[in-house]
């Protein structure tokens, strides 16, 4: 019995040593992104996935709120595109679809209150590429539309960085 608790010990102290290690490195995860501005406008459909996403990750970052008068807001972000796209990779010998690629682009731009331009029209992309099969259809579907959901989640964080990005630029 005694030699399990040397190793119980062990285990323990090595436990102690890694949270040590890693707290003392500044080790923290990434939070919301806090942004430089008190309201925003978003000039996406409340209800659209895009608009509900955006809507969500604001409502997170603490400092911002969401006007949805526009005359009110001290920023305005306009949804100026959002597109998906479907491509085909590659084709069996027989002639059928083996891959496709998936992409989305959003472009969007911000502006003050009196439409001055505080970030150009900008483009930003995600994609994604899987594998097709006529035999598997329905599951093939739901793996586009989770892809498609990703990529959506994946812009608005871009996003939302870029958007803390514009507070530090403006700062200098």
């Amino acid at each position: 019995m005694t030699p399990i608790l040397p190793r119980l010990s062990r285990a323990v102290l090595a436990a102690l040593a890694f949270a040590a290690l890693v707290a003392g490195c500044g080790f923290h995860l990434r939070g919301p992104q806090p942004l430089a501005f008190s309201t925003i406008h978003i000039g996406a459909a409340q209800y659209s996935p895009l608009g509900a996403a955006l809507r969500r990750q604001i409502a997170l970052s603490g400092t911002t709120t969401i006007e949805e008068d526009a005359n009110k807001a001290e920023v305005r972000l306009q949804i100026l595109a959002d597109e998906r796209t479907r491509e085909i990779l590659s084709l069996t010998p027989a002639g059928k679809v083996r891959e496709y690629e998936l992409g989305q682009r959003i472009r969007f731009r911000l502006a003050d209150r009196d439409g001055s331009e505080l970030l150009p029209p900008t483009n930003i992309t995600a994609r994604r590429e899987y594998t097709f099969s006529d035999e598997l259809i329905l599951g093939k579907e739901q793996e586009e539309a989770l892809l498609y959901r990703d990529m959506e989640d994946d812009l608005v964080r871009q996003l939302m960085r870029r958007l803390a990005a514009w507070r530090r630029n403006a700062e200098n």
